[in-house]
């Protein structure tokens, strides 16, 4: 997939924008606060539906102003869907915001997702290691909700399950009906069942990606490994929930659950949230995220890549690494930013490869002149 132009308005603080961008290499160079991770927010926004910082759409708008306005024309790689697309959304204060494609309004938001497939690298993505499980559940569930439409239907119906068999453990006037406490379980446990063989799936493809990838950054100086763990793994789900229900009415929610599915993440064997460096953690996580860009490549199809100032906390060999990385073929259609002109340098001349350089300053975007 290639964007081909974008047009910004009144996202975050950019007023007003339009892009005319490289097939392969697009670059952001400016001071930080600068508006560079938000032309990459808007792009995300065109693939997700909502910002890659927020799920609440209104905190997007520009301040005193009414309304945002995005709008991408796309070009296909390959596949079989009809070519150029053109993605749009918009939003007024207090109201709903829609979303387009080829000016056609979606019924429903999820037919959109997987159809620009992306990845992005940003210094957030440190949660994956310091956060809690659900910033790990959270990149199982993008990276297959990209490829398998059934999965986040799936996701939804475990989620409303869950929701209404906690709303029942935490009656207090009465005690909940069983058969209908069952009801959800039963739910839960169908569908918790077919989400943990997608997520366990997509480890085992997933590793072999990932440690290639660290290993190339890292010049082979640490092993790492990801290990999946799930309450499926104890039974049949239904069992394990229906186990300790009477301790979930206790406390007032389920205990068990994919929804408390996690991604252990390990250094040289033991845990890398206590054993990383700064950096040997900013090389896990790029390289988790290019075997999720792997993972998500189908034919000739590339997803796009994302890349907000990746090269913060970095030692020289690995920028140089991750510089060869992304300057090689492998990739599609790239977005870079940067305060520091020289990494972007470095990178544009490692290939002769088609790049447009842009400079960000107070939400204001040029085109490098030559």
């Amino acid at each position: 997939m290639i964007l081909e132009r974008l047009s910004i308005v009144n996202y975050k603080n950019i007023a007003e924008a339009t892009l005319a961008l490289s097939p392969n290499i697009n670059c952001f160079v400016g001071h930080n606060g600068a508006g560079k991770t938000n032309v990459l927010d808007a792009v995300y926004f065109l693939s997700f539906c909502h910002s890659a910082q927020t799920t609440q759409d209104s905190l997007v708008v520009r301040h005193g102003e009414d309304y945002f306005m995005l709008e991408g024309d796309y070009s296909l790689t390959g596949g079989a869907l009809p070519s150029p697309i053109v993605v749009s959304c918009g939003m007024k204060r207090g109201a709903k915001k829609v979303f387009k494609r080829d000016k056609k309004a979606y019924k429903r938001l999820s037919e959109h997702i997987g159809l620009i497939p992306i990845v992005m690298i940003s210094p957030s993505d440190t949660l994956l290691i310091e956060g809690n499980s659900e910033e790990r559940r959270r990149l199982m569930d993008v990276a297959i909700s990209q490829q398998d439409r059934n999965y986040i239907e799936a996701l939804n119906r475990y989620n409303k399950a869950l929701q209404q068999r906690n709303a029942m453990l935490k009656m207090e006037d009465s005690e909940p009906d069983p058969e209908i406490l069952s009801l959800w379980e039963e739910q839960m446990a169908r569908e918790g069942e077919t989400i943990y063989r997608k997520r366990d799936e997509l480890v085992r493809q997933l590793t072999p990606l990932f440690q290639t990838f660290y290993e190339t950054i890292s010049d082979g100086h640490e092993q790492v490994a990801l290990s999946y763990t799930s309450h499926c793994q104890r039974g049949p789900l239904l069992e394990v929930i229906r186990r300790d229900r009477m301790k979930d009415r206790a406390v007032g929610y389920s205990l068990h659950g994919i929804h408390r599915d996690d991604l252990e993440i390990m250094l040289d064997g033991h845990p890398m949230r206590r054993e990383g460096s700064q950096g040997q953690q900013k090389t896990f996580v790029i390289a988790l995220k290019l075997a999720q860009y792997k993972y998500l490549t189908q034919g000739d199809n590339l997803p796009l890549l994302l890349l907000d100032d990746i090269f913060d906390k970095l030692d020289s060999n690995r920028v140089e690494q991750i510089v060869s990385l992304v300057a090689s073929q492998q990739f599609g259609q790239i977005f870079i930013t940067d305060t520091n002109r020289d990494h972007i340098d470095q990178i544009l001349r490692q290939g002769a490869f088609d790049y447009r350089l842009f400079h960000v300053s107070d939400g204001h975007i040029e085109p490098d002149r030559p």
